[in-house]
């Protein structure tokens, strides 16, 4: 049994103070929408409180999927380099990029700087180099399987995509996985199914094909900051996608206040359980 605790989409504040050139493009939109209500919806000391509860549970392992920060400054990946120390340490914590972690081009280079020791496949050292998803993590019976569906994207644009690169990668993955008798849990930022054009995953079908016919006990995912359980087909049955709402929303907000999934895996291959409890802060 693997008991593991998912959040996601902290948003980390407050957000460093910008010198005016670094509001260029994308960033100044999503500078003003912060200023105009997200620093008010994500508040640290919700976060914290979430922190604590995850502490208490005393979980085997903490999946993290995306939006650790805001609009992609310097001093942003700095800061949540301490906040995933803070989760814990690297070989108990697995991460995937989101939409906000890959704000502009020109930003990606501090995910890898900052965070890569948190989505390192096992076997694979820092040292190493590159950007390579998916990455696997074997813990007890259970794989995690993360891949990166955060890319830059246009103002406005909240959309993700993996490219059949990384979709082949996975399938073979997923495949080898199975054959070795593992229960496999994918970790993405944006969820398998469609949520409209300005939000989706832009290959989300091409992933859901591929999920029906190699299979995965789970998919859990962020970017929708609501809490759901939905499934789509895999190919010996239904394959549960399980969202969980921001772990910052402060209550009484547009959006579900925050909370956190337990995610329980039992059983034995062929006959696994994924059992969720939806945790959230008080």
């Amino acid at each position: 049994m693997l008991r593991i605790a998912h959040f996601s989409d902290p948003h980390l504040g407050p957000l460093p103070k910008p010198h005016w050139r670094d509001l260029m493009g994308k960033r100044l939109t999503g500078y003003v929408n912060w200023r105009r209500g997200r620093a008010d919806h994500h508040r640290m000391d919700v976060l914290d409180r979430l922190l604590d509860d995850i502490a208490r549970a005393e979980v085997d392992h903490v999946a993290v999927t995306g939006d650790l920060i805001n609009i992609g400054l310097a001093d942003e990946y700095k800061t949540a380099r301490t906040f995933l120390w803070r989760v814990g340490p690297p070989d108990r914590v697995s991460f995937v990029p989101g939409n906000h972690d890959a704000y502009m081009r020109e930003t990606v280079p501090g995910i890898v700087h900052h965070w890569r020791p948190w989505f390192l496949g096992d076997g694979v050292a820092e040292s190493d180099g590159g950007y390579a998803f998916p990455f696997t993590r074997v813990r007890g019976d259970t794989a995690l399987i993360g891949v990166n569906s955060g890319v830059p994207t246009a103002p406005f644009l909240a959309t993700g995509f993996l490219g059949s690169r990384q979709i082949t990668a996975l399938a073979d993955e997923l495949e080898m996985l199975g054959r070795q008798g593992l229960a496999r849990l994918v970790l993405i930022h944006h969820p398998p199914f469609d949520i409209g054009f300005q939000k989706r995953l832009g290959d989300h079908q091409e992933l859901a094909a591929m999920l029906a016919k190699v299979g995965a006990e789970a998919v859990l995912h962020g970017h929708t900051h609501k809490g759901t359980q939905r499934e789509i087909r895999g190919p010996n049955g239904p394959i549960p996608v399980i969202g969980v709402p921001s772990a910052s929303a402060a209550p009484g907000g547009r959006h579900e206040p925050a909370a956190w999934n337990l995610v329980t895996v039992s059983g034995a291959p062929g006959a696994w359980r994924i059992d969720v409890e939806r945790r959230p802060v008080t």
